[in-house]
This record gives C-alpha cells, sequence and structure tokens, in this order.
C-alpha cells in the first residue's frame, strides 16, 4: 500500500481494530457482501430516503458527486438514521481509498508540466536529508547547547575638583598626602632640594585611571539539559581590566562597569588573558512548583525566581545592575545552594552562597582562608518574596552577610565599603520593583530600587592598616542606596534602545560611637554622593551591537574626598569638591 494510504488508513485501522474480540457468529458476512457489493451510487437522488430537507443533504451530496465513495443499500436506501457497523465502515473506507488513490487526468497534466521543479524540490530535500545526516554524526553533544557574548570597551575618564588628600585620608587610603613638586630650600632635613606639594585626588586619579583605555570581556556558556527541564550551566570568562580605568580602583571604585572582569590567581593577584570557569551549577525542578540549584561556582541571583528589575538592556556603570539594594543583592559568588518555589505571579526564594567556599584553611587572619559556614567564609544568605505579571514585578529581599561578603569599591563609597566588609555581619534589606509598558513607544519602563543595611560589630577594626576607621566602642553602622531607571525600546529605529539612571550608591549614613576619619562619630554624616549614566544602543545586526555611554560621579569617593568629618568639622586639608564624568563606547558580540 502507498505512503498516502498508509496515513489514511491508520487511524481508522487504530479504531476499526481496537482490542474487542469478535466471534465468528457475531459477524453479519451476508449483510457486510450485500453493502460492499452496491454499485457505487453517483447520484444522491438514487437513495429513496434521502430527502433535501434532511441536515446532512448537502454533505451526502458532496461525497457523492466529488469523491464518489457512498454506498447504500441493495434497496436502494441510505438507512441514515440506522447504526454502522464497524464492518461496514470498513467497507466505506475501503471504497473512499479505491476512488483516492486513482490519478485523474488532470493530476496527471499537472505533474507533467511541472516535472522538472518537482525534480529539483526532490534534489533539495535529498541534500538537506544528508546535511542533517551530518550535523547529527559531527554534532558537540546531542544534550548541550553553546552561546556566547564578547565585549569590547574602549573609552575614558576625566576628574575635575580641588579637593586635597587630607592626611586621615591618606592613611585611610593609602594614597600619598604630598607627591614630589617645586625644588625646595637646601637644609638638613632636605639636602638635595627636594620640593613637596599636597596631593590633590584629581591628580592621584589621573595619574592611575585616566588614560583611554580598550578592554575586552568574553563569556562563553555551555547549557546542558538531560530531561529537558533541567540545566547544567558552565561559563568560562575571561578578560584584561584589572588594570583598566573601570575595574573598581585604586583610586574612584565607582565607576566599574558591569562587564569588567579578570581572573585572579590567588592570594589577590589578578591574571589578565586567562580563561577561568566562572559558573558551574545544575539547575532542576522538584514536582510543579519547586526548583533547586546548588553548584560549586553559582551566584546569588542564578538561585531566585524573580530578578525585579527591567533596567538595564545594555549595562554601563556596575552599580545600576543590583536593583538598587547591592546590600540585599551582593550577587555573591561561589559554592552554594538554593531553592524557590513559584505559582502563578507569587514566588519565594532562598539561598545560600560562600565565597569561599572552597577553601579547607579555617583559620581566620591566614592567606586564603575560607570554608562554609565560619568567619572567612565571605557568605550570604538571601531570603526573597516577589510577585511578578506580564510586564510588572515587585519583590522584597533580606540579605545576611559576614566574613567580608557584601558591597565592594564599584557599589559603595571608601567608608561605606570598609564598615559593610569588616563588620561581623551585617543585614541588608532591599524593596525592588519595575514596570513595563506594553507597546514600545515614548513611554519608557521604569525600574526602581532602596536598601538599606546595619552592620553590626564585635570589637575588631575596620582597616588594620590604619586603625582609623576603628570599631572601638562602635556598636553599629548604618547605610543606605538607591536608584531609578528609564530605558525605551525601539528609539528611532526597531531593535535600538536608549536608557538613563541615577541613584546614590550605597553611603554612609549613620555611625554609632568609634571615631570615623580621626572625628568622633555622630549622625551628621556627609558621604552621600550621586551617579548618572545615559546611553543609545544601535542594534546593528540581531548579534552585534554598538553602545555609546556616558556618566557623572558627582562625590566618587564620598566623605573621603569632602575634607569634612562626621558632623561637618574641617580637617584642614584644603578644597571639598572631587567629581568623575567619564564615557565609553561599548561593542557586543552574540553567537
Amino acid at each position: 500500500m502507498k505512503l498516502f494510504q498508509q496515513l489514511l488508513v491508520a487511524p481508522a485501522a487504530l479504531g476499526l481494530l481496537a482490542p474487542v474480540a469478535v466471534q465468528a457468529a457475531e459477524l453479519n458476512i451476508d449483510g457486510v457482501n450485500k453493502y460492499a457489493a452496491e454499485e457505487q451510487v453517483t447520484s444522491i437522488n438514487q437513495f429513496s430516503d434521502v430527502k433535501p430537507t434532511d441536515w446532512a443533504f448537502q454533505a451526502l451530496s458532496n461525497l457523492i458527486e466529488r469523491y464518489g465513495c457512498v454506498a447504500g443499500y441493495p434497496n436502494g436506501t441510505f438507512k441514515g438514521g440506522q447504526a454502522m457497523t464497524r464492518y461496514e465502515a470498513a467497507a466505506l473506507l475501503n471504497a473512499c481509498l479505491d476512488r483516492i488513490t486513482e490519478v485523474t487526468d488532470e493530476l496527471k497534466r499537472l505533474m507533467a508540466e511541472f516535472e522538472k521543479e518537482l525534480a529539483v524540490l526532490r534534489g533539495r530535500v535529498d541534500g538537506l536529508e544528508a546535511k542533517v545526516g551530518e550535523l547529527e554524526a559531527t554534532q558537540f553533544s546531542t544534550t548541550t547547547k553553546l552561546n556566547g557574548k564578547a565585549t569590547f570597551i574602549m573609552g575614558a575618564n576625566s576628574y575635575g575638583g580641588n579637593a586635597r588628600v587630607s592626611p586621615a585620608a591618606s592613611l585611610f587610603t593609602g594614597v600619598p598626602e604630598f607627591v614630589p613638586g617645586a625644588f625646595g630650600p637646601v637644609g638638613p632635613f632636605n639636602p638635595l632640594g627636594v620640593g613637596f606639594t599636597q596631593n590633590t585626588w584629581q591628580n592621584q586619579a589621573r595619574q592611575t585611571q585616566g588614560a583611554t583605555a580598550f578592554n575586552y570581556d568574553v563569556q562563553i556558556n555551555f547549557d546542558t539539559s538531560f530531561t529537558g527541564k533541567d540545566l547544567l550551566r558552565t561559563r568560562l570568562r575571561a578578560g584584561n581590566f584589572a588594570d583598566g580605568p573601570w575595574a573598581g580602583g585604586p583610586v574612584v571604585g565607582l565607576n566599574a562597569t558591569e562587564t569588567a572582569f579578570e581572573e585572579g590567581c590567588g592570594l589577590g593577584v589578578d591574571c589578565g588573558d586567562v580563561v577561568a570557569i566562572n559558573r558551574l551549577f545544575y539547575q532542576f525542578p522538584l514536582g510543579s512548583s519547586f526548583t533547586a540549584t546548588i553548584g560549586g561556582r553559582v551566584r546569588q541571583d542564578d538561585m531566585l525566581a524573580v530578578w525585579p528589575s527591567a533596567y538595564p538592556a545594555d549595562t554601563v556603570l556596575d552599580i545600576f545592575t543590583y536593583a538598587g539594594a547591592p546590600g540585599a543583592y551582593s550577587l555573591n559568588l561561589g559554592a552554594g545552594g538554593g531553592l524557590w518555589w513559584k505559582s502563578g505571579g507569587f514566588s519565594i526564594s532562598a539561598n545560600y552562597v560562600s565565597a569561599n567556599g572552597d577553601s579547607g584553611n579555617p583559620i581566620a587572619g591566614t592567606p586564603n582562608c575560607g570554608g562554609i559556614g565560619n568567619a572567612c567564609s565571605a557568605q550570604t544568605g538571601t531570603a526573597q518574596i516577589a510577585y511578578s505579571g506580564s510586564n510588572f514585578g515587585i519583590a522584597a529581599a533580606y540579605t545576611y552577610s559576614s566574613g567580608g561578603a557584601g558591597t565592594y569599591a564599584g557599589n559603595a563609597t571608601p567608608l561605606a565599603n570598609a564598615f559593610f566588609t569588616g563588620a561581623a555581619a551585617s543585614n541588608s534589606v532591599g524593596i525592588s520593583a519595575y514596570w513595563q509598558p506594553s507597546n514600545s513607544g515614548w513611554i519608557p519602563s521604569i525600574s526602581t530600587g532602596w536598601g538599606i543595611n546595619t552592620s553590626n560589630f564585635n570589637g575588631t577594626t575596620v582597616n588594620d592598616a590604619t586603625a582609623l576607621v576603628s570599631t572601638t566602642g562602635i556598636t553599629k553602622a548604618t547605610s543606605q542606596s538607591w536608584y531609578v531607571g528609564l530605558q525605551w525600546a525601539d528609539v528611532f529605529i526597531k531593535g535600538n534602545a536608549a536608557g538613563m539612571a541615577v541613584g546614590q550608591p550605597t553611603f554612609l549614613t549613620s555611625v554609632s560611637g568609634g571615631n570615623v576619619l580621626g572625628i568622633p562619630s555622630s549622625t551628621a554624616l556627609v558621604d552621600g554622593n550621586y551617579a548618572w549614566e545615559w546611553w543609545y544602543k544601535f542594534q546593528v545586526t540581531d548579534n552585534i551591537s554598538v553602545t555609546p555611554a556616558l556618566y557623572y560621579l558627582s562625590a566618587p569617593l564620598g566623605q573621603v574626598s569632602k575634607n569634612v568629618g562626621i558632623g561637618g568639622v574641617p580637617v584642614g586639608a584644603g578644597g571639598s569638591d572631587f567629581n568623575n564624568f567619564g564615557g565609553f563606547i561599548k561593542t557586543t558580540f552574540k553567537f
């Protein structure tokens, strides 16, 4: 039987040959023979019991006149109200198949007319089948998909302001208070007549982060699924940002970009152009509502059911990628595991990450100390409750941090970072939300978030080298952050996007007891600062985009560069203004 016949017969045969036992005595062979032997009906008028008023009259007429596969009984009746036996159905199906397999003269003519075209199509199909066979034979894996992203950044920073490096700030940061200047008078303490001048933050930043630079970041993901519902992700990453102007230091940290990456070689040493494992975790469902994640190299947000921000479509400054709460959403990376529950729009997530979980040395204060659940773990425990719809979401998160996990120079002022990472433990809360318009236009998507951190102390020193930020007598320190991000889709050309954001990176708001930069603590801190960014993404192709970006930091060092102590007390260094304006062009290749 030909393929077309097989396709038609298969469903009918499955029904007709259902596992129902039929005994020979139950079969009315004579009735079936009479039904099947009836001459082919050519007109509906041959049925004496079919009237034009019958509801199926037109359907029967079409079957007879177009296909000629309707049979009746020898007495000239159709018996439309009578139930059909399975054998009568088989006889009728056989009559229809006989008619369908007949090739009409018109069809033969069309086949002859398009013979060349049909031959070409057959050749193409054969060629595609051969290529598919070759791909299946040589493919990398039947369970793994590869995707990646390469990013180029070229740009520079400029610095302004007259703030000088005060003695206390010099001890706290390690930046020299004085630098060689004009020759001075020769004397017993200056036999060579060398002169010195007071250093400024502008001068220091220009010398270390003032050059035009070109850096890159490459990420390659291997996504493997064994069941179709699970995910084993392995990410390789390499970059050369450690000595670049956007790496989070050595002077200004808040101009760090999200793509600024360089793998470490251990003991705090960065190794440029080294490929390393940046992610390695396994994620799998538990029932219909739970998802579990575990890995030796997993990040906090990999284990959250909802990321409460639609900003940005293309990252610029790293400080705007934490949903407004870098303490709660610290993006801690290391060994960890988590679980989330999701039903409808509601979700609850909980996870744990130890940045130093791969170390076997639990002794605090020694090189490469770490482990899980101890003072060296650099650990975070996060709980999030969220609700999200088709174009909006809102979430509240709580994170407990200890062992140095939390903010870094790229998302906090120097003072806020020192107090957060030097605390015995910190408690952080973040509230974030976003909304996106259903259609692109003049109305942008809106993302916003706020975070607050409370750090508790046990008598240790935040900065062991200088003891200028001492926890002696301090019971706690509080810091805050917030942001608002706006983003427009399909700007001028479909696929392009534009955005801007404003906010305050994590800054110190109050300290109880002790002293900061040699000044007794009080509630009147001036560590606050503002950050802005503007960008436009040209979607050159589906896989290539070019994004020019500008940013401005009003006081990237916070209170350190303002030369006033707690409560606004002058420290005598002179000048209080230091700012950072920068820009770059970012090119992204996705594959």
